[in-house]
């Protein structure tokens, strides 16, 4: 899944992710779509490799995931929705529909210091205007997907490769003494999909939704991960 958020804790260690297929959650659906925002420049980039250096030993193999900072969830792009996480082309109208009433804004965000769920590790995201959480009202429209009162905007660095002890892990993600924050700004949200059967695989994009101009437009290639037109 793409947002990290965690059930209350049941013991006093990290949660382990495993590598392996997930068939029974993605049921041979190929590829998961999200919002996101885009913050895959070199930066953030280094900042988020200097936190997994800081981390080494902790986290598990593998993971290639761009920075972003996930705002909605779509589902499994299908052209006739069957399971409830199935996302079809009315709710991709919904959402942006949503976004052109929204009519945001291009606005600055800030990424700082080195904080966890128990399954993943991830930097802070400043938003003191709460733009980020606006966004994430606006699509949250398919009550079947899961929905987070306290939705935490962060770029995940990784995910823990091991039920590591709570406070032990806790004193590690302190230690982390970044340099000043880092300062993004934000001028669209993009659609983007991974594959499902790859746990922390890469971001394909499909979309970006351009505030300026309040429309979707395509990236090349990306489209073919949906069956049917962007809007």
């Amino acid at each position: 899944m793409s947002f990290s958020h965690d059930l209350p804790p049941v013991s006093n260690t990290t949660i382990r992710n495993v590598r392996r297929d997930f068939g029974e959650w993605h049921l041979g659906r190929p590829y998961y779509l999200l919002w996101a925002l885009d913050v895959d420049v070199e930066p953030v980039r280094r900042r988020v490799a200097a936190a997994q250096r800081h981390l080494s030993g902790l986290l598990l193999d593998g993971y290639l995931r761009q920075p972003h900072i996930t705002v909605g969830l779509c589902g499994f792009p299908s052209p006739a929705p069957v399971h409830n996480d199935d996302f079809g082309v009315e709710l991709l109208h919904r959402q942006v529909d949503a976004l052109k009433g929204l009519q945001p804004k291009a606005f600055d965000i800030e990424i700082g210091a080195l904080d966890g769920f128990t399954s993943a590790p991830y930097l802070a995201v400043h938003d003191g205007s709460r733009h980020v959480e606006r966004l994430h009202a606006c699509l949250n429209l398919a009550p079947q997907l899961p929905a987070h009162a306290d939705y935490r905007p962060h770029v995940t660095v990784g995910l823990y490769g091991g039920a590591w002890p709570l406070d032990a892990v806790h004193a590690r993600l302190a230690a982390f003494v970044p340099a000043d924050a880092l300062r993004q700004r934000i001028t669209r949200i993009s659609l983007l999909g991974y594959a499902s059967g790859e746990i922390g695989g890469k971001l394909i994009r499909i979309a970006d939704y351009d505030f300026a101009h309040a429309r979707c437009i395509p990236a090349a290639g990306g489209a073919e991960l949906l069956p049917f037109p962007l809007p």
